[in-house]
């Protein structure tokens, strides 16, 4: 009886167990409640002081109400009667959370082994295109968290699987959005949308950091351009540019008659090729009448057949030196 009401006490225990490390890193949870989506903040802020996680707690508010829920149920208790702590009921949270699509652990003989219960997929066609993550303008990079581009068809437990088992990714969370192309009319007036401006975003949380390389305008001006050295050596970016604005205009002045590619092609490219020729020009001018002004104050005689930089004739020199 005494034992009977014991358990009876327990089951509406409302101190919870001392606490233990939680497997997940703490940077990888803070990241991870740093990207909750703003409606989700918001109803957090809005929860009253008492049901709110204390601050050395790794759980997120949802978290630490059903966490307390169920410690208050006695759902929590083990077999020697001992109930899980928050870092014991958050692995195992986490574990079910990331549990692998068409894998199943059996016990055998007191080892777990992993069955394969699914269909096999070898050489999936599917495409992963990871992107660099979204980060405003003064904020840091978060390394926890990954966002690729992948079809329509894929699924949340797809994305987790297909990591795991390509790349060995252990994954805390992940959220998706659909982007849909944008309406517009075709030459008979129906509307249409462009099927390669359909994709699906998948936003994924990371165990282990991964920092995407730097982006160039955060390089500093030597990194800047020992990449595009690089970039040039292995994939010729200025040549391939040159070429296709070549071909563009080859196509568009095609049949007419002593044309030459110049490298420009917009207007205001041109403007300023006609006006560097024209200062070029004045230049040139202004130095002339500056060597003119000067052979006249040396009382050196001009001849208008006299070019700019050539050498006087035998007889020129003799008269000048008469």
């Amino acid at each position: 009886m005494q034992a009977l009401c014991r358990v009876a006490r327990r089951l509406y225990s409302t101190q919870p167990p001392e606490r233990a490390a939680s497997a997940l890193p703490k940077l990888a949870a803070t990241a991870r409640d740093a990207s909750a989506p703003m409606a989700v903040r918001e109803r957090r802020e809005r929860k009253r002081a008492h049901l709110k996680p204390p601050t050395d707690s790794d759980l997120t508010p949802s978290e630490y109400s059903g966490y307390r829920r169920a410690l208050a149920k006695g759902e929590l208790m083990d077999q020697r009667g001992r109930d899980m702590t928050e870092a014991q009921w958050l692995d195992a949270l986490n574990e079910r959370r990331t549990r692998l699509r068409g894998l199943k652990v059996t016990d055998n003989n007191g080892e777990k082994e992993l069955q394969v219960v699914g269909q096999r997929i070898y050489l999936p066609n599917i495409i992963f295109r990871m992107v660099r993550n979204h980060t405003p303008t003064g904020k840091p990079y978060n390394p926890y968290e990954a966002t690729f581009r992948v079809p329509m068809s894929v699924t949340k437990t797809d994305v987790r699987s297909y990591l795991s088992a390509m790349y060995g990714v252990k994954t805390t969370y992940i959220r998706t959005a659909n982007y849909f192309s944008p309406l517009y009319r075709k030459y008979n007036g129906a509307k249409a949308t462009r099927s390669y401006r359909t994709y699906k975003r998948a936003v994924v949380g990371l165990v282990d950091p991964f920092y995407y390389p730097e982006a160039m305008e955060d390089m500093t001006a030597e990194d800047r351009k020992e990449r595009m050295e690089w970039l040039n050596e292995k994939f010729a970016l200025d040549a391939l540019k040159r070429w296709r604005r070549h071909e563009l205009v080859r196509t568009s002045l095609s049949g007419s008659k002593n044309w030459r590619f110049t490298g420009h092609l917009r207007r205001d490219k041109i403007l300023k090729a006609v006006a560097r020729s024209r200062s070029r020009m004045l230049r040139e001018v202004e130095d002339m009448k500056e060597e003119l002004a000067d052979k006249r104050a040396q009382g050196i005689p001009i001849f208008s057949d006299t070019k700019r930089g050539s050498q006087p004739s035998k007889w020129r020199e003799a008269l000048l030196a008469n």
